[in-house]
């Protein structure tokens, strides 16, 4: 049987979304944000990969045009073979930094999707391990991820320089 990836503490992001000014894709494709408040892992020419600040599990990357669209049908076709080769490279990157067991991709294309950031298409990486569920976000409403954000991006950043 196929088991639930639950994100319960996704919902506070989610509704306030809205809320945020500005937007994270274009900040960080224009190096506009601080070192430390850059989770920027890899710059291509027409595509970014950056960590997801409210991720579903360690290492969760989201791959976005530079370009700020919010229609996956306004990619160029040079833009959707940049962002699928940086997805690919994101999950060579985080099977050798991380192994875990599998990986989840996909695009949430429009808020009642999902989407935390609806005006920019972005495609996400989640890495999966066997039993990367727990009782945490269900008993106290605390998703446990192990290392901090900025340490996984410095380690994907090295293992992307590496390729």
């Amino acid at each position: 049987m196929t088991k639930p990836l639950w994100a319960p503490w996704r919902l506070e992001y989610i509704q306030q979304a809205d809320d945020e000014t500005g937007c994270v894709f274009c900040d960080e494709a224009a190096g506009a944000l601080s070192a430390d408040a850059s989770l920027l892992v890899h710059a291509g020419d027409g595509a970014i990969a950056l960590l997801n600040k409210y991720p579903y599990s360690s290492g969760h990357l989201m791959v976005s045009p530079r370009r700020h669209i919010g229609d996956l049908s306004e990619l160029t076709d040079d833009e959707a073979l940049e962002i699928h080769h940086l997805a690919a490279t994101g999950v060579d990157a985080l099977n050798r930094v991380y192994e875990p067991g599998g990986f989840n991709l996909g695009w949430n294309l429009g808020r009642v999707a999902g989407a935390g950031i609806a005006d920019h298409v972005h495609l996400h990486v989640v890495p999966r391990w066997a039993g990367d569920t727990n009782f945490m976000p269900v008993l106290a409403d605390v998703k446990v991820i192990p290392e901090h954000l900025l340490a996984t991006r410095d380690r994907l950043r090295e293992a992307w320089a590496s390729d």
